[in-house]
């Protein structure tokens, strides 16, 4: 099976909400369930359908984050140096916008791009690997291409 690389943080998070599913959300819609169906036929029952509908979701999402736990290859970026890679957060300037972007290179499962924890597999973060503070990128988008030039890269 395929390791999925995580950070610490990210990994405390995914695990704090599988136990939350498993200890509040799933005692609560299955009581949800049980109070439907006192209400009598179910077929037109819409609490009963919609309860049974969250309980898909929360077992669903189980599933997901037992395998994703189960295969969690947890990296510790505080022990990292050097040039860009997995956990690294970085501070970038669009060189167009002069805007400048913070961003921590985390694994797939707990990427947030609100948050500025940006996915191991996205297109920015694969043309920052490897590279150092003062470099240069170019990364195509969906809305174009973009230049940014690497302002400060830190493990923590």
């Amino acid at each position: 099976m395929e390791k999925i690389p995580l950070t610490r943080a990210g990994h405390t998070r995914l695990d704090e909400e599988l136990k939350r599913l498993k200890t509040v959300e799933r005692p609560a819609v299955i009581k949800a369930i049980a109070e439907a169906r006192e209400h009598g036929d179910l077929s037109e029952n819409a609490e009963y359908h919609a309860a049974r509908e969250k309980q898909s979701f929360i077992e669903g999402r189980v599933k997901e984050l037992e395998s994703i736990l189960g295969r969690a290859d947890v990296i510790d970026p505080s022990k990292m140096s050097g040039p860009i890679k997995f956990g690294a957060t970085v501070t970038l300037v669009d060189e167009d916008t002069e805007e400048e972007k913070t961003y921590q290179i985390v694994g797939e499962p707990e990427a947030d791009i609100e948050k500025g924890l940006l996915n191991i597999k996205s297109p920015l973060a694969r043309a920052l690997i490897g590279k150092d503070e003062g470099d240069s990128i170019e990364v195509r988008t969906p809305g174009g291409d973009r230049a940014y030039e690497v302002v400060s890269v830190a493990y923590s």
